[in-house]
């Protein structure tokens, strides 16, 4: 027997940070829409716990207990007594380090499939709370739609949305380390962040009415400059993509990848045509969101 789970990528549509926290953390306001793009995670049984990857980027994903699906494994046995004896493979397709939680999504992905396959019947609730346990993202993976996380982004309230959005992603070469983008927003900000940060009603609006011209208003992203400092590149991106006509660009959460909503999908492909003509991406995919959250495959 083996089960897979389909797990979708996810943009910030808002992204508002606050100063650091004693713990090192940042509060957020994180508006969380989940994408078209995504990774499938199938759990076997096994001796003993299994990493293996395919896909594009896949060098770059750590088979070792790092891996967040291999610790997801482990913090799911662990909850129920159990040895994490499972071989996960993952079939990547979320950009890799690009800012959109492909490996959060890869952890939510092993969660749902190893309670499947292990028969656990881990609650809704339990399931979160390992999530928020694996990191800030990992809850909003399992969940999908769209959502507002606070705290570090792992307490979410779902979003009434209207409609699709359709998405560009500018795909750069390498990635950019979250740690040293908020590190970067830190030195940037010198502690200057609000205490508790809010969510956009504008936004929130937008996303209820399924309005992309009053969304496109309204994203926002306060690690922007940090991930344009530590890659300046990325700003020809930005103008290339509102050159080409998209509604509004920025930085997908810690980057490198820059995301540019347009007002549909023949809009979309035009974007993503005229991207791919400049050069300064490494590759473009188009998307279309919400969709749902973490889902076994029948």
């Amino acid at each position: 027997m083996t089960v897979t789970v389909r797990v979708p990528a996810k943009v910030n549509v808002q992204l508002s940070v606050g100063a650091a926290r004693p713990d090192g953390f940042h509060d957020l306001a994180n508006v969380f829409l989940a994408v078209g793009l995504h990774d499938e995670v199938t759990a076997a049984p096994a001796d003993e716990l299994r990493i293996t990857c395919e896909g594009p980027g896949s060098d770059q994903v750590p088979l070792d207990g790092s891996n967040l699906a291999a610790r997801a494994a482990t913090a799911l046995a662990r909850r129920h007594g159990r040895a994490p004896a499972v071989h996960l493979h993952i079939a990547k397709d979320i950009p890799v380090a690009g800012g959109m939680a492909g490996g959060s999504a890869d952890g939510a992905a092993a969660l749902l499939a190893c309670d499947a396959l292990w028969g656990t019947g881990t609650s809704r609730d339990e399931l979160l709370a390992l999530c928020a346990g694996l990191g800030s993202d990992v809850p909003f993976s399992l969940v999908g739609g769209a959502a507002l996380g606070v705290g570090r982004g792992e307490r979410l309230t779902p979003l009434p949305v209207s409609g699709t959005f359709h998405w560009v992603f500018a795909l750069a070469d390498g990635g950019l380390s979250t740690p040293a983008v908020y590190g970067e927003f830190d030195r940037l900000t010198a502690g200057t962040g609000p205490t508790t940060p809010l969510a956009s009603p504008p936004l929130l609006d937008a996303l209820r009415t399924g309005d992309a011209h009053a969304l496109a208003a309204a994203v926002s992203n306060d690690l922007q400059p940090a991930a344009l400092s530590l890659r300046p590149a990325l700003a020809d991106t930005l103008a290339a993509g509102a050159k080409a006509g998209a509604l509004a660009g920025l930085v997908s959460g810690s980057g490198p990848t820059t995301a540019f909503l347009t007002a549909g999908e023949a809009e979309a492909a035009e974007v993503a045509a005229a991207l791919r003509e400049t050069g300064t991406c490494r590759t473009v995919r188009t998307a279309t969101g919400p969709v749902p959250g973490a889902r076994v495959r029948h």
